[in-house]
């Protein structure tokens, strides 16, 4: 656990930090799915150790994706947060990124239904390192992902600019075409009167 006692060492400076609210704009290193000209986007700010953000992945996400990101409806864009534990949130989000931006998302999918299993055996490392090794990773790459300071440093830039930027503080939180729209747990049904509302606004 040498690995990660390092990592969480280096998560002690991440804070949520307030300041001016400048929407949900998308940058060039958000991962997204979808359409990039659908005429909604809609962005979730999520975290890898948040259980909420989990259901919501497990439990609603597929019928969103099927219903409007499959079908050219929505843009959609994951932003990267951190909650704790951090250690396990950033080392989840780090192994993602180092499969590989196509398999970013399904490694993510992996991590958030294994997220229970996490928890009740307090064995991270080793569920991250089947899920890196089920995409492709060998256990030394593995280790590199998770201690690359380069590559956390960028994670906690993005974090920061999430809390500075869309006021932050909490996983999940949606934003439909840079309006807010829900914070915690979200069903389908609000999500579409979510859509429906963004539509009618951009005729």
């Amino acid at each position: 656990m040498s690995n990660f006692r390092i990592l969480a060492v280096a998560m002690l400076g991440v804070l949520a930090l307030a300041g001016c609210s400048k929407g949900a704009a998308t940058n060039a290193d958000d991962m997204t799915l979808g359409d990039a000209k659908a005429k909604v986007e809609m962005v979730e700010y999520a975290s890898a150790s948040c259980s909420h953000c989990a259901r919501f992945n497990n439990e609603v996400f597929p019928a969103f994706k099927t219903k409007y990101i499959d079908t050219g409806k929505v843009h959609y864009t994951l932003k990267e947060f951190l909650t704790p534990p951090q250690e396990m949130a950033a080392a989840g989000f780090l192994t993602a990124r180092c499969a590989g931006k196509d398999k970013y998302f399904p490694v993510l999918d992996a991590i958030f239904k294994a997220q229970t299993e996490m928890f009740q055996t307090g064995d991270i490392r080793g569920v991250l390192l089947r899920i890196a090794q089920s995409s492709g990773m060998t256990e030394s790459q593995f280790n590199a992902c998770i201690t690359d300071e380069t590559a956390l440093k960028a994670l906690n830039d993005r974090v920061e600019k999430a809390a500075k930027d869309a006021k932050i503080t909490g996983t999940p939180t949606f934003f439909i075409n840079g309006k807010q729209v829900a914070s915690g747990e979200v069903s389908l049904e609000q999500l579409d009167s979510a859509f429906a509302a963004a539509v009618a606004a951009a005729k």
